[in-house]
């Protein structure tokens, strides 16, 4: 059976300081993300024993506990990617281009999209996507791995913004741990998803 496995960082836990620092990021991949990763897997495990048994008692706990265990495993894998130790500046080519269209400019984007993150209530992330119904970009709050997920989206640029990802360094200072985030944005991740996801709303049925 096909299982959920941790994926490597694509850099050295030291490669994002000082804006994050290793500790932080042996702890968030090593410990957090293995325990989402671990919880998705308990869950289908969960969901197969209750298919062999013909009991289905505990569905909605199961069902939820994968849509959570396996939000936290996305969300990082992408999260992951989005990020670089030579990160930084502004994007560029059509990246730069959709988001001058549907915020703006960058400045504004940036300020919309910090502003969203800081405000988040709880633990959650903050989130640039592609939504392939109306075909443009939007930036919306996520609660705490799943939750309040636009039907249709597919992300293009995430913010961790659960405690377990900045206190360390920031404690409870989450807008100076936004503003770290802008120097290490990976824009050529983001301009490759933002690429793949205008690809595959080409030809979707739309409303």
């Amino acid at each position: 059976m096909t299982v959920y496995t941790l994926p490597e960082l694509p850099y050295d836990y030291a490669a994002l300081e000082p804006h994050i620092s290793a500790k932080i990021m042996e702890l968030h991949h090593d410990k957090h993300h293995k325990a989402y990763v671990d919880g998705a897997n308990a869950a289908l495990d969960g969901l197969a024993a209750a298919r062999d048994a013909g009991d289905f008692g505990g569905i909605n706990k199961l069902e939820k506990d994968l849509a959570f265990h396996l939000g936290g495993h996305t969300n990082h894998t992408i999260f992951w990617n989005n990020l670089a130790g030579d990160g930084g500046g502004e994007p560029e080519g059509e990246l730069s281009a959709a988001i001058a269209e549907f915020f703006g400019d960058y400045a504004k984007f940036q300020a919309h999209f910090a502003a969203n993150a800081t405000a988040i209530q709880g633990s959650g992330w903050s989130v640039l996507a592609w939504d392939s119904l109306a075909e443009r970009l939007n930036v919306f709050q996520l609660f705490d791995q799943q939750g309040n997920v636009p039907v249709g989206t597919q992300p293009i640029l995430m913010l961790d913004m659960w405690e377990h990802a900045f206190y360390l360094d920031y404690l409870n200072v989450k807008a100076d741990y936004v503003k770290a985030f802008w120097n290490i944005v990976n824009w050529q991740d983001a301009q490759a998803r933002f690429e793949a996801a205008r690809t595959k709303t080409q030809g979707l049925i739309t409303l």
